[in-house]
Order: structure tokens, then sequence, then C-alpha cells
């Protein structure tokens, strides 16, 4: 059986009228849970076939890069690959890979969560030294969001200028967006045609849910997420060579690229390789992922320290008790508490780290002080992104956006 079958089964298994058996709902359009602690990540990896990013994985990782892990690869945030062990293979032998990422604009900001995979792909972009090509899929969300395609369009730009904010090196990264680079660069719309002739009506509606009154774009529009997986889909990059690639994502992306690791072999290219990163919380709380279409859910980049303060202070799910005396018996629950969540992700230091989620748990810290850690932690990382995106002119985007040979390696 293929991975595209084996995925579509799962989907047809798991799945009645929309709703997962066991209450997680994850898709790549839509993620919900009715745990206080959010997704079941141990079960998603059994349903969707992946590894777990297990300590042995995380130790061959430092062996191979003399480097300590990224801290989302140390606590489990990026829990979970495809083929992680072939990447640091290459990287002992020497041998080319190159990078590939995303984000689908759907506001003219992004908000703390899209983050999460730029951050790890900055990191491994630097710790690997390879190339990196990030898509913007402005016709997935003229497809699904009914949007104006100049208003996609405009959008994408917008978010790229938020991504390269980050701290990409013009020198080794390509940013695209699909409306505007399928018609200057052939090799993709090619490479996209290839791959859906190699998947059926029937599988790409087992494995996206697809029903019979879905407009025909968005049937299509899979293959155009996978074409970046190609490296010929870049051949004033990659020449006629055929590289290996990794690929940074939530796990709720993991379909796409189950498609793509069955087409690729059929088209003599090797298998993607993935890391999955779990879900960044709402503010409400973990049982959904922050949407920038939810603005009390959402900690956008675009938000004043007020605002940050004020969101958090009122919004963020506690997991502290009904009253401080109770608090101070039971301690706090770490797990399901949204401002620890916060630090999780953005508080590098492990032992503050600890030290906070034990102060927590045996009720020494009050909720209102976690909050309080958190906004302090939160704040400057915004404002410091708002003042590099400053710099991003339309002329440093159009740089990152220019069909061009790319430095890396030695």
């Amino acid at each position: 059986m293929t991975e595209v079958e084996k995925v579509a089964e799962a989907v047809e298994a798991i799945t009645l009228n929309g709703v997962e058996a066991d209450d997680d709902f994850v898709d790549p359009w839509n993620v919900t849970s009715k745990s206080d602690t959010g997704i079941d990540y141990d079960k998603l990896i059994k349903r969707f076939g992946s590894s777990k990013i297990d300590d042995a994985l995380i130790e061959k990782f430092e062996k191979v890069t003399g480097k300590p892990a990224h801290h989302f690869i140390r606590r489990g945030i990026f829990f979970s690959h495809r083929d992680l062990h072939n990447i640091l293979n290459l990287k002992e032998q020497g041998k080319p890979f190159y990078l590939y990422t995303g984000r689908g604009p759907s506001s003219d900001s992004l908000h703390l969560g899209h983050l999460i995979p730029f951050i790890i792909t900055k990191w491994l972009q630097e710790t690997f030294d390879v190339p990196l090509v990030i898509q913007l899929t402005d016709d997935e969300k003229v497809l699904w969001k009914d949007l104006k395609i100049e208003d996609a369009i405009k959008m994408a730009r917008e978010n790229a200028k938020d991504i390269i904010a980050i701290g990409f090196d013009v020198n080794k990264t390509f940013i695209f967006n699909n409306l505007e680079f399928m018609g200057k660069c052939p090799a993709m719309y090619q490479n996209i045609i290839r791959i859906q002739r190699c998947v059926t009506f029937n599988q790409v509606k087992g494995i996206f849910g697809f029903g019979d009154s879905d407009i025909i774009g968005k049937i299509g529009f899979p293959a155009a997420q996978a074409a970046p997986a190609l490296s010929s889909t870049f051949p004033f990059i990659f020449g006629d060579k055929k590289v290996p690639v990794l690929i940074p994502c939530a796990i709720d992306q993991d379909p796409y690229f189950r498609m793509t690791r069955d087409v690729a072999p059929r088209l003599g290219f090797p298998k993607c390789a993935l890391i999955h990163s779990a879900f960044f919380p709402s503010l409400q709380g973990a049982k959904s992922k922050m949407s920038a279409s939810e603005q009390n859910s959402t900690l956008s980049l675009t938000d004043t320290a007020k605002q940050i303060k004020n969101k958090i202070n009122k919004y963020a799910f506690s997991g502290g008790r009904a009253t401080v005396e109770e608090h101070r018996k039971l301690g706090g629950i770490p797990d399901v508490d949204v401002a620890y969540q916060l630090l999780k992700f953005f508080l590098e230091d492990d032992a503050k780290l600890e030290e906070i989620r034990v102060a927590y748990s045996k009720g020494e810290l009050l909720t209102g002080e976690i909050k309080k850690l958190a906004i302090e932690t939160i704040t400057p990382i915004v404002e410091d992104h708002q003042t590099k995106r400053k710099a991003v002119t339309d002329e440093v985007l159009d740089q990152f956006m220019e069909i061009r040979q790319l430095k890396f390696g030695s």
C-alpha cells in the first residue's frame, strides 16, 4: 500500500462527520480538542505514522552538528519527524540538501505562533549552512478564504516582510508567492502537472476530505504545496540535481507531504524529510491553536506592549485554582496554563523555566505572577521584531524574491 493510500485509509478510519473518534480533530485548516491539555500528540504520531523525536535522535543531532539542539527540539515542541536521520547522515557525509517551509497568508500580519516554524528553520539553516526556499501559498487563501487575488498577493508580500525580519540571510534564502512565481518559472507548473498525474481524485478526497461541492481549485491545490519538495522546481538554484529536502512545519501540514513522499520516488526524487511542531495555543487554551481571525485569542506581531499585557492578563487561560488559598494548597497546573506555555516556547533558559514550573506546581507562584513573567518575556520579542520589520523595505523584499542562484556551503 502506498503512503497516499495509507493516509487516505487512516483519515477514513478515524473521522466520522468531521469529528475524530477521540475528539481531537486535525487537518490542514482546522485544529480542535476537547481536552484542556490540547491535542494528544502521541496518538497523532500513531495515526499519521510518523516517528517521535526521541533522546537518541537528539543525541545524534547534537553529535552531527556539534552544538546543543534548539530548545524547541529539547522541549518537545518539535516532537515528530519523518526521515530526519537521513538528513543527519547527509550532513555527516558532506552531501547537499535544502530546507523548505511556508506560510499561507490570510492577514496583513503574522501572530506569535506563526514565528515557530520560521525560528527553527532559521536555526537549522545556520546550523547546516544550506539553502532555503519559503513558499507563500496566496493561491490557497484565494481558494479557501474567498479573497481577491490582488488582496492575497498584497498579504503575501506583507507576510514576507514579517518573515524576513526574523533575520534570514538573503544570500541563502529565496521567498516566492505562488500567484506570481508560477508565471515566472515554468519548472514549478510543470512539476505540479507531474504530481497531479500521480494522485487520483479518490485519493485526494480521502487525504483532505474534499466533497463533491468543493471547487475544483481546492482539489488541484495540494500539488502546488508539494512541488517545492522537488528540487527541479528551482533550476536556478539546483540546476538538474535531485537534492533531498527537509521541511519544518506544524503537524497539521503533514497530509500534504505524506502525499508528496508517495509521489516523489515515482518521479525520480528522494522522499522529503520532515520535522513537525506542536500547535501554538490560543490564549483561550490549548483546545485550539492561535488564529489571526480571532483577535482576543491572538498575540499579533503588531500589538503594542499595552495590548500584549492586557490580552495575557484578561484572556490567557489559567491553570491556577479558584482561590489563592486553594492555589497555595494544591498548586497550579502548568500543562493547561497558557502563560506557562508561552514561557515554554519563548523563554530560552531551561533552568529558569523548570524553576517556574516547579514553583507554579507547588503553589508558590500565583497566576498573576506567572502571567507577569510571560508578559516580560513576550513583549521584548515582539518589540524587537517590530523594529526589524520597519527596516524591511520593498527593495529588501524584492531581493529575497528575485530569481537567482543562492550562496551556501563551501
